[in-house]
């Protein structure tokens, strides 16, 4: 048998007006770990979506070898059954069913009488997802769940496949660092097994670190493959490929000058929205000041995104408790517009879900979210002045696209999140929340959006930025908060934080010595 498991040949793919990929070349070996790299925009999904059949065969040119047989897959169920499995970056699970009605939607286990054995569906559900690492109860409803959690639902759906190539589209964009190690250990447990992985990522470290061999696509071209256990396998090569040149540094510099307190939450608890009597934020506390750029730290699960959305008009759970000043006067949150009325502004870390509206085009995006300072007569929106301010922000935030037309769900995830960030300066806001800026997002994209992360500390605002990533939180960062089990566990100044003193008060349990220590 060959010991090359795909091959894709001189693969060309257009859009109207744009040729998305360019004779692009691909041949992976079998029982390795095989990435492709590159920045936003470059391909990589598109290829896979040809590989696995969402474009079909006569949608592309050129020439699929899988397994050594030439293959014309004519839809995703085609690709399935000769055993590739594709986890898009896009999550497609459906809200209203529980874990392992997910999991198993499409490959239900039946019983007597051709019904579903629920017993046995839960019971195989938990067996995958105690091996995907998810502590959740297989009857719990996914949309209850946050997107880590539901990626690794997306995970443990696949693995009911009889796969012998699994392609794993952003799998890590959702984790922190140390769901991350353990998706990462599990997909070499699978290469052990003599399962092929694909792996887009724009996490160079997590590819240096577990990639047999990466291929580099740019602008719709194969740039190089990389055998990455040789000696110049680093995260710089991967960089100027994926590029065209060096990045001398991955957080642009930056001479802090911070002023005043302006934003500050005393004693901030929340409940549960369904689970009644879970607390899942604990009197938690935090301040920004003027021209300060503050991070918070912390596992999944550990309350941070639940944290800024309920500040954020009571985004989410119930019951919320604690209080809330801008510039040293107590303000009211309750609702969304309020929170927005006093200077707040929430960049979610779904952006496709919360923070934009993907059918419709860059400058309804943008101003959605202050459409009140564009209405004249009490009655119209001036639609003039509308593709004026969203034009200027086109430019402002280097939004690579020719017009404000355009429909921002055919832009690339980068350019998506500045048409986010857009919507939110509009607003012009004292207080600007981050959570997950760059998720998905290629490193060239990320250093523009700290770059302008930066200018909005210079021009001010207090920035509040939540990450999973704590170089990124270190990098960007002039104090950091650490939350574990929905409590503030410690506050540290960049000049003395690392990531292992991140990483220890991540992870204190509650009532511990060390919290009190902290």
């Amino acid at each position: 048998m060959s010991d090359v498991i795909l091959e894709m040949r001189n693969i060309t793919k257009n859009f109207p007006g744009v040729k998305v990929l360019k004779s692009v070349n691909l041949s992976v070996e079998r029982g390795r770990i095989h990435a492709i790299c590159g920045e936003n925009g470059a391909g990589k999904s598109t290829l896979m979506k040809v590989l696995s059949g969402v474009y079909p065969h006569g949608t592309y040119e050129g020439d699929i070898i899988f397994d050594g047989a030439p293959q014309e897959f004519g839809a995703i169920k085609d690709s399935e059954r000769a055993g590739i499995v594709i986890i898009h970056q896009e999550l497609a699970l459906v809200p209203y069913l529980s874990v392992a009605e997910n999991i198993f939607l499409g490959n239900e286990i039946l019983g007597r009488g051709g019904l579903i054995d629920w017993h046995e569906v839960n019971a195989q559900a938990a067996e995958l997802l105690a091996r995907v690492g998810l502590n959740e109860n297989p009857t719990t409803i996914v949309g209850q769940l946050g997107v880590g959690k539901q990626q690794l639902i997306e995970i443990a759906k696949a693995l009911t496949k009889d796969v012998s190539l699994l392609i794993l589209d952003e799998p890590t964009a959702a984790l922190n660092d140390t769901d991350s190690e353990h998706l990462l250990s599990l997909l070499r447990d699978l290469r052990d097994q003599g399962i092929t992985s694909i792996i887009i990522s724009h996490k160079l470290g997590e590819i240096v670190d577990i990639a047999d061999s990466t291929t580099i696509i740019r602008d719709g071209e194969t740039i190089e493959t990389i055998d990455m256990h040789g000696p110049d396998a680093t995260q710089d090569r991967i960089i100027r490929g994926m590029v065209g040149r060096s990045l001398d540094s991955r957080f642009p510099e930056r001479t802090p000058d911070i002023h005043e307190e302006i934003f500050r939450v005393e004693n901030w608890s929340v409940m549960h929205p369904t689970q009644a009597g879970r607390v899942v934020v604990d009197k938690a506390s935090l301040s920004v000041r003027a021209g300060e750029i503050v991070g918070i730290a912390g596992l999944m699960g550990a309350g941070r995104t639940e944290f800024m959305m309920s500040v954020f008009g009571r985004s989410y759970g119930r019951d919320a408790s604690g209080k809330v000043f801008m510039r040293g006067r107590e303000i009211s949150t309750r609702t969304v517009r309020e929170a927005i009325d006093n200077g707040l502004a929430y960049v979610s870390e779904d952006r496709k879900q919360y923070g934009l509206n993907l059918i419709t085009d860059i400058k309804t995006n943008i101003s959605s979210s202050a459409l009140g300072k564009l209405v004249t007569g009490g009655v119209f929106v001036d639609g003039n002045e509308e593709i004026k301010v969203a034009d200027q922000y086109r430019r402002d935030l280097n939004i690579k696209s020719p017009t404000v037309a355009q429909v921002v769900g055919n832009l690339s995830g980068g350019n998506q999140q500045k048409v986010v960030l857009a919507k939110w300066l509009y607003t012009d806001p004292d207080v600007l929340i981050l959570d997950e800026p760059t998720r998905g997002i290629d490193v060239g994209a990320k250093y523009e959006i700290y770059e302008i992360i930066n200018a909005l500390a210079a021009a001010g605002k207090a920035v509040i930025v939540v990450s999973s990533e704590l170089p990124e939180l270190l990098g960007l960062s002039d104090r950091v908060y650490t939350l574990a089990y929905g409590r503030i566990t410690g506050e540290l100044p960049v000049a003395e934080a690392t990531q292992e003193k991140l990483m220890s008060l991540m992870t204190i349990e509650p009532n511990s010595t060390k919290e009190a220590a902290a």
